[in-house]
């Protein structure tokens, strides 16, 4: 591989400085300096494009530089008319078939698309892009949006290939001219006639130009004449100007083969006149030429060939030009070095002396040069080698991959200086530069190249050398470095280091299973982060989620990542631990408690027993509480919960033996069999143990008699799959389920007692809701299974029965929407019964739907009817303030009572005291005087006397409903009216019973369900009120009473731990106790658990240190400051000179530097502030022997950074301006700089003819620098800016 640039003189000197040498300013004054013209130093644009034939452009810096464009992008419009579109369809403009075809057509040929609609509804298409790519487009759209057309025209069959053109380059410019399709039979049909198919407009001008063409060829004749091949240069002229005047001449086309193709035949083409003219000039030429050349061969170098023929032939041309002769060169692949020479005999000696010229006018050259400099001679981009032929473009010079030497090539004259150039460049280069190569295992290459050449760009930006590390198929070890000798050897041995440190390095694989990839890496990588910092030397590298792979890879030192790999082992281990989980089955109805009021329980449970707990949603019908964490932590968690279900209600827990083998069987189908018998037996729960773990025991959970009934039917289940277990399924209209099963599981648990199967239903969320499910023995599956084959055919046979109902109870049926009917419905097999319209008197119900339901029905109407007569209405008494106790939260207890016990219960409109919200009235008595006026106004008597016995309205509670029911309800309800106890605690107690703004005590209110009084400050009162129901009171005192303990034995601890103690210390040690942002003080505080505090500024005793806390703590805490204290008086304090000028040196950036001495020598440094009296005085405060030590460090320090800034100085001094001292002024530095007169032009604009001043321009000035919107006073003075407009 070679590279070819090209060297100039004033890069070469560029080179060796390493930059361009900036201008130096001169000894002599800028007033003595000759001013540049305006014209000069400000060019003029050109004021035209370009200039007419036969005159020059004045050249000038803007004229040679800028060459006209011309642009490649043309825009055309086509025109489709509407009846020749082919999408008709206005609607569907912008879109549909049309628009597709458009982007069909902009993606296939590169050109951009815009329609738009005519007001004739014709389609206008703006097509723009190169030529090629709109004449491609417009074929395009003709076919693809236009309608075609087709037509035939004949010409004769040799015509045929002049229509399609050489390798039918004519054929296709003509099909896109014309947007057509043309077809030309083949050469094997006889057939004459061309076929055209496009648009009307098209057609036509395809068929003219087929025509002219054929018109043409009929005119046209064709001549072949055979010339030897040496005489081809006569006949076509030097520069082929003979053979173009000739065809100009004639009008005939001369076609003479190039001196590259071996044929003897010129083609003349063109009218028969034109032929025979052109034949016979070119017949003369060559018998002349005949008659009268002679040739003479010479001996010439093949590598002098080249020179002889010149570019492109160029030099051949020029000496038939100049001669007459013709020059005959062997061709490059024959070994001959012979040159004929043939013309008339008296100018071959004239082209001798030429063909001699142009063979020695060039010459070739090398330099040696090592390959490895080539680069750096040719330098970024070639950009030294482009300067240095600037000067001498006809110089070439060729690098060769892999030779130590450099090629040169050009004229004779340039050769010597190029040469001698290139030479200096080599010596210098060899000079300064060098090049080392290490062995690197080709496994480390990609490692030092680093993430996107991260290292390996280091380095080389580091050291300034190049590092060529050979590609991975190379699978070489070399290493080379290239650059100057000192980062070459730097730079190779950081290389070294960072292969060998690889070398020690270790990969290893973890199995790590992918569900905890996540977890250890963490929120936004802030676990693996901290495991990184922990390890930073060892790279983590975590499979991609898609690969499914559980392989996480460490690399890194060896040491280092058997550490990391145990670090990982166990936190795998911790989560796997913390990844256990059990399921709790707690009752719907006490979730809410679980969880507490804001929470606080069931956060309470999670902290303590350090687990997450996962409750269902409120809308999902799942009892189940999922506990995670570890399984000791889930245990206790689970009995926890467990505990606050079974204190809230009277919950027993029962353990069955059941064979595990037989657990499946009685799960049933998605836990259908199971589900069955927990949803027959009031919501107990049935826990089996896990799949596999063969452990016998079943636990049932709930009300004692439901655990008993679930007993019975589970032992009942696995008896019957033990013996001989039978499944049989049959359907039923979902609607007649509950009829089958019957109020209660009556009808049910009778087809059960009778035969001894077991009838499952389906559930909400079973797909097939009417499939019902028999289990048990063959025999009771068969009998079960009669039966209620028998019950669904007669709920199948629909009958209409009529009832009387009295319509005083007509209201009470259809009322809320008739939810008594609905319900009935429901219950008995969708029975549908109509009441007579409101407003007529007719008692008739009709009732409709199968038999059996229809009794029931009728049965259980008749009831409700019964109760309705039967109805009383009853009275209970109860203070109005405990209503909204008795009602509970949302009115539970009182729906539990009006549910449990059938009756109805209205509770009176509240009445409030006098303000909404204020204490009730006092008593009438209370505002009445003695004289009989309340507030000094009369008193009216009152109409009639009010019974002082008779309850309130606003305190009877009504009743409705049988008697004995009522009389039960009134004793439910008077049995959640709240009793009031009280406590005696300590006043003192009190605030802390209440809490930060009321939490405690509204903990212990929701906790045991009860109100907590405590006395206003104010009334200094130890007596507590608490009133609730009175099963609730004995617990919640008890809760009270213990929280009175906790609350004594913390303020015993409060009183221990409030002990004082003072210890003196000197203030100037204050911060030394204290420490680095509080470290050292923190450290003591948390030691020792006291609290430390320091005198404030204003204090009066500025060296008195409080300690606070346990006496014993205490003590510890002042003995730990008073050894701080005594090791700080042992030290001294020495102050030295530092010259202030190393000081921010000394102190490093942000301080590191002046950090790394205190760690190093255990001392404190204190430079001065800024504006101190003495800058260089530095104070060192340590133990003695420490800071003579840091001392010595300093000083060493100093010498050494002097040194450096005695250098800096000394070069300052020659970078400071010669310019008269006298005229200079001081710059921002302290040094002087010459006065600035401004930049000077002459001839400037703004300057008249007679102005000779060579001033720069007064910009203060308003007149010549107006500003925007500034008023300018008028004046006669003529602007160099043109006239003034404002």
């Amino acid at each position: 591989m070679s590279s070819v640039a090209v060297l100039t003189q004033e890069s070469f000197n560029e080179h060796r400085s390493g930059l361009v040498a900036e201008q130096a300013g001169g000894s002599s004054s800028a007033g003595d300096e000759e001013a540049p013209a305006y014209k000069d130093a400000f060019p003029p644009l050109p004021e035209k494009a370009a200039s007419p034939e036969g005159t020059q452009e004045p050249v000038n810096a803007w004229t040679s530089k800028i060459r006209p464009l011309k642009s490649s992008v043309i825009t055309q419009v086509f025109h489709v008319p509407l009846e020749e579109r082919k999408y008709k369809d206005i609607n569907q403009f912008g879109e549909g078939d049309q628009a597709k075809v458009c982007v069909d057509i902009m993606h296939k040929t590169g050109a951009h698309l815009e329609l738009s609609m005519a007001k004739d509804q014709g389609l206008s298409i703006m097509v723009s892009g190169k030529l090629d790519a709109v004449m491609k487009a417009r074929k395009e759209i003709v076919s693809r949006l236009q309608t075609q057309a087709s037509a035939t025209v004949a010409i004769p069959k040799e015509h045929h290939r002049f229509v399609i053109g050489k390798n039918g380059e004519k054929l296709q410019e003509l099909e896109l001219k014309t947007a057509t399709k043309i077809q030309i039979p083949r050469p094997d049909d006889p057939s004459n006639h061309i076929k055209i198919s496009g648009t009307k407009e098209g057609l036509e001008k395809a068929k003219h130009e087929i025509l002219l063409i054929s018109a043409e060829q009929d005119k046209r004749a064709v001549e072949r004449v055979n010339i030897d091949k040496v005489f081809h240069p006569f006949i076509t002229g030097a520069y082929n100007k003979l053979v173009a005047d000739m065809m100009q001449e004639t009008g005939a086309r001369i076609n003479v083969p190039p001196p590259s193709v071996n044929k003897t035949e010129i083609v003349i083409t063109g009218e028969k006149e034109q032929v025979a003219l052109a034949v016979a000039m070119i017949k003369k030429i060559y018998e002349g030429k005949q008659k009268n050349a002679t040739t003479i061969a010479v001996e010439v170098k093949k590598s002098q060939h080249k020179y002889v023929i010149g570019p492109k032939g160029n030099t051949l041309q020029e000496i038939l030009e100049k001669t007459g002769v013709s020059v005959e060169i062997p061709p490059p692949d024959s070994n001959s070095e012979t040159v004929i020479l043939r013309g008339e005999p008296d100018r071959l000696g004239q082209a001798l002396t030429e063909v001699y010229a142009k063979a020695n006018s060039y010459t070739v050259s090398s330099v040696e040069a090592p390959s490895w400099l080539h680069r750096f001679i040719i330098g970024k981009k070639g950009q030294n080698l482009a300067k240095i032929t600037q000067q001498m473009p006809k110089v070439h010079i060729e690098f060769t991959e892999g030779e130590d030497k450099i090629t040169l090539e050009g004229p004779t004259k340039d050769m010597q200086m190029v040469q001698s150039q290139m030479e200096a460049i080599v010596t210098d280069l060899v000079s300064r530069m060098d090049y080392l190569e290490i062995s690197v295992d080709p496994r480390f290459h990609r490692h030092l190249i680093g993430k996107g050449g991260a290292n390996i760009n280091r380095i080389k930006d580091l050291h300034k050398v190049s590092v060529r590390i050979p590609p991975d198929n190379e699978k070489s070890h070399l290493i080379r470095i290239e650059g100057d000798p000192q980062g070459v050897q730097e730079a190779s041995k950081e290389l070294l280091e960072l292969a060998s440190r690889m070398e020690n390095e270790r990969t290893k694989d973890l199995i790590i299973e992918q569900r905890f990839h996540r977890a250890i890496i963490g929120q936004k990588g802030e676990k693996i982060k901290d495991v990184r910092d922990k390890f930073p030397e060892v790279i983590i590298n975590f499979p991609d989620p898609a690969a499914k792979s559980d392989i996480v890879q460490l690399r890194g030192p060896r040491n280092e990542v058997e550490k990391c790999s145990k670090f990982m082992a166990k936190m795998v281990a911790d989560m796997v631990e913390n990844g256990f989980f059990l399921s709790v089955p707690i009752f719907k109805q006490f979730h809410k408690n679980i969880i507490g009021k804001g929470g606080a329980n069931i956060k309470k449970i999670r902290e303590e027993t350090n687990t997450r707990i996962d409750l269902p949603a409120e809308n999902s019908n799942s009892e189940m509480i999922v506990i995670t964490g570890k399984k000791e932590n889930c245990e206790a968690a689970r009995i926890r919960i467990l505990s606050i279900q079974k204190e809230l209600a009277n919950i027993t827990e029962m353990e069955v033996s059941i064979p595990s083998k037989l657990h499946n069987s009685l799960i049933g189908s998605k836990g259908r069999f199971v589900r069955s018998i927990m949803e027959e037996c009031g919501g107990v729960h049935i826990h089996f143990p896990i799949e596999g773990s063969g452990i016998d025991t079943v636990t049932i959970r709930g009300p004692a008699e439901e655990v008993e009934k679930a007993k019975k039917q589970l032992l009942s289940l696995a008896q019957d799959k033990q013996t001989k277990s039978h499944t049989a399924e049959l359907k039923a209209k979902p609607e007649y389920h509950k009829f089958l099963i019957g109020k209660g599981g009556g009808n049910i648990r009778k087809v059960r007692d009778s035969t001894g199967a077991r009838i499952i239903f389906p559930t909400l969320d079973d797909e097939d809701q009417e499939l019902i499910t028999v289990v048990g023995t063959e025999e009771a599956v068969r009998e079960a299974q009669k039966e209620l084959e028998e019950l669904i055919k007669s709920l199948d046979n629909v009958v209409e029965d009529v009832m009387n109902v009295d319509p005083k109870h007509h209201r009470y049926f259809v009322a809320r929407r008739g939810q008594v009917l609905r319900d009935i419905a429901d219950e008995y097999g969708g029975v549908m019964v109509s009441f007579p319209r409101s407003g007529t008197n007719s008692d008739k119900v009709t009732l409709k739907g199968a038999k059996d339901c229809v009794e029931a029905a009728k049965k259980r109407m008749l009831e409700i009817i019964e109760d309705l007569d039967a109805q009383v209405t009853m009275e209970c008494v109860i203070p109005q303030k405990f209503h909204r106790s008795i009602m509970g939260p949302k009115g539970s207890r009182i729906q539990g009572i009006t549910r449990d016990h059938n009756v109805q219960i209205k509770f009176p409109e509240r009445v409030d005291g006098p303000g909404k919200g204020g204490p009730p009235a006092p008593p009438a008595e209370a505002a009445v005087q003695e004289n009989g006026e309340a507030n000094g106004e009369m008193v009216e008597e009152p109409a009639a006397p009010v019974d002082p016995t008779a309850p309130k309205k606003c305190d009877v509670i009504v009743l409705s409903g049988r008697k004995e029911r009522c009389e039960a309800a009134v004793g439910a309800l008077k049995a959640l009216v709240p009793v009031t106890t009280e406590v005696e605690v300590s006043f003192e107690l009190h605030r802390y019973i209440i809490g930060q703004k009321g939490s405690g005590i509204r903990k212990m209110m929701d906790e045991f369900e009860v109100n907590i009084q405590v006395p206003a400050p104010e009334l200094q009162s130890d007596i507590i009120s608490i009133t609730g129901l009175a099963n609730h009171l004995d617990r919640a005192k008890e809760g009270l009473l213990e929280r009175v303990k906790e609350l004594t034995a913390e303020q015993e601890d409060r009183s221990l731990r409030s002990f004082k103690l003072t210890i003196t210390v000197d203030p100037k040690y204050h911060p030394k106790i204290i420490g680095r942002k509080g470290a050292i003080i923190t450290n003591i505080r948390t030691e020792h658990d006291v609290n430390i505090q320091f005198p404030d500024k204003n204090d009066d005793n500025q060296d008195q240190i409080t300690i606070t806390g346990y006496e014993h703590k205490a003590t510890a805490a002042r003995d730990a400051i008073q050894a701080i204290v005594d090791e700080l008086e042992e030290m001294i304090s020495e102050d030295i000179t530092l010259d202030a000028r190393v000081h921010a040196r000394i102190i490093g950036a942000r301080g590191k530097g002046i950090r790394k001495i205190m760690d190093e020598f255990k001392v404190d440094l204190r430079f001065p502030q800024p504006g101190a009296a003495d800058p260089n005085q530095v104070f060192v405060t340590g133990r003695p022997e420490l800071v003579d030590e840091a001392i010595d460090h300093l000083l060493n320090l100093e010498e050494e950074y002097m040194a450096d800034v005695n250098e800096n100085e000394s070069k300052m001094t020659y970078m400071k301006p010669t310019g008269d001292r006298g005229a200079s002024s001081m710059d921002e530095g302290g040094r002087e700089r010459g006065s600035s007169k401004g930049f000077v032009v002459r001839e400037a604009p703004w300057q008249t003819g007679s102005e000779k001043v060579r001033e720069a321009p007064d910009m203060s000035s308003s007149e010549d620098f107006p500003s925007f919107g500034a008023p300018v006073a008028a004046t006669n003075k003529a602007s160099p800016w043109g006239p003034k407009r404002f």
